[in-house]
Formats: C-alpha cells, structure tokens, sequence
C-alpha cells in the first residue's frame, strides 16, 4: 500500500465539491474526509450520494450532500447555500462534474449540444462565481477545474465532451487571472483514462486496456485515488504558488 501525505493546512477547511457521489468525485470526498476536511458535495444522484455521506460522516467524517442537477444554476446557487449555512462558506471548489457520454458527430443537434456544454463546463464557470465572494472575504482559496487529456490526445468519439474540456483550461486561465490578487488559487487538473466503475462497465476492453498502456509512459491503469491525491495538493498550503496551470494524472500518456 502507499504511503500517502498528511496535509495539515485541510483539517477543518469547507471544501465543496461537485459531482460526488461516484468515480473520481467520490474518491475526492473520502479523500477530504480523511484529511479532517469539512466536506460538502452536490450530485443528481439520490441514493449513492445521500449513502457515501452517510457511511463517511458514520465513520466520523464531516460530510454533507445536497442533491442537485447541475445544469439549473438556481438550483447549484440553493445546494451551495445550503452547504455553507452549515459548514462556511467554501475554500476549496473541486470542480468536479462531467459525464464522457459517446456521441457521433453527426448526430449531434443544436440542443444536444448545448445540453452537453451545459453538463460539462457551463456550472463550473457559475460554482466559481458563487464561491469566490466567500474566499476573496476569507483572504484567499483554491478551485480546481477537472479537465481531461482526451483532447490532447485528439480522442475522438465525442467532441461536445473534448470541446467543453479544452474551455476548462481557458476558465482556468482567466480567473486565476482574475481572482489571483485575491490569493485565490485557480489550476485544472488533468486525469487520464481514469479506471472508476462506470468507465470499466461502459468502454473498458481487454484491447482498448492494452492500447491504453501501451501509450503510457507507466504500466499501471490509473486509479481514481491518484487524481484526489492531486487534488489534495492543489487545494494545501502545500500549492500556494501554483496557479493558472495544468496538473497532469495521466501516467506520461503519448
């Protein structure tokens, strides 16, 4: 087993974060919570969401989940409200939420588009706007924007998806930009073909994993856990000069 950091700069911090009731995000929450972290969470999942901040908060974890479609923004506004009324106003903002759903380019109508950019970039830009009056008062945070390399890698198969995923480095960009003066801290964070149960039951194949690691750099699949410890370095004192940048998790991918 590693032997992963204690980061003492996250022990009672809010941290919210977004789509986390399964995958990557729900690694990021147990993640938070193991540091001492005050964790809120949103998803549109009703049961595995309520559950993980059940068995956490069981374990003597500082959990909370509100459920919430991401794609209403009044509705992201209200489950954020919620959030801070009982843990603070949030100093960490893990950007988390994205679905890779596979589409056809030419099947892809103007609503269906919009639909995809709703679910994959439009909310990150509003949670950040909703957060950022609450650290700019607290004299600094960290937002961390999940980003992906399928467009570096020219993946094909879904270019709505790899669209709204090459802007979360152009949001990055600005508002650290924007905010930096604040001491607050924007970076993306890059995972690779991340192996979390939805991926392994939809698209992982024996011959797509042996295509997969023979592009790596590394010959380990890539673990949901290697993505939230990057996550818990980015949102600690630890990176409190890192920002504007990309933080790949991608095992040297070519």
């Amino acid at each position: 087993m590693p032997a992963f950091a204690v980061y003492p700069s996250l022990k009672d911090l809010s941290v919210f974060i977004t789509g986390g009731a399964s995958g990557i995000g729900a690694e990021m929450v147990r993640s938070f919570a193991a540091q001492g972290s005050r964790v809120g969470f949103v998803d549109f999942d009703r049961e595995r969401g309520p559950a993980l901040a059940a068995e956490l908060s069981a374990a003597g974890g500082q959990v909370r989940f509100e459920f919430c479609d991401l794609r209403d923004i009044d509705a992201l506004k209200h489950a954020f409200g919620a959030l801070a009324a009982v843990q603070g106003p949030a100093r960490v903002l893990v950007n988390n939420a994205a679905r890779d759903d596979r589409h056809r380019w030419e099947d892809v109508t103007p609503e269906y588009y919009d639909e995809r950019i709703n679910t994959n970039l439009r909310h990150m830009f509003f949670a950040i706007q909703a957060v950022a009056p609450g650290m700019i008062a607290a004299g600094g945070g960290s937002i961390i924007n999940l980003g992906s390399d399928s467009w570096w890698r020219a993946s094909g198969g879904f270019p709505v998806y790899t669209t709204a995923k090459a802007a979360v480095h152009g949001l990055t960009r600005g508002m650290a930009r924007d905010l930096g003066r604040h001491r607050i801290r924007v970076n993306t964070l890059v995972p690779g073909w991340t192996m979390t149960e939805r991926q392994k039951q939809l698209w992982v194949t024996p011959e797509g994993m042996s295509r997969q690691l023979a592009a790596q750099c590394l010959p380990d699949p890539i673990e949901p856990v290697y993505i939230a410890r990057m996550a818990l370095f980015l949102a600690s004192d630890d990176s409190a000069h890192c920002t504007a940048n990309n933080y790949m998790v991608e095992a040297g991918t070519i």
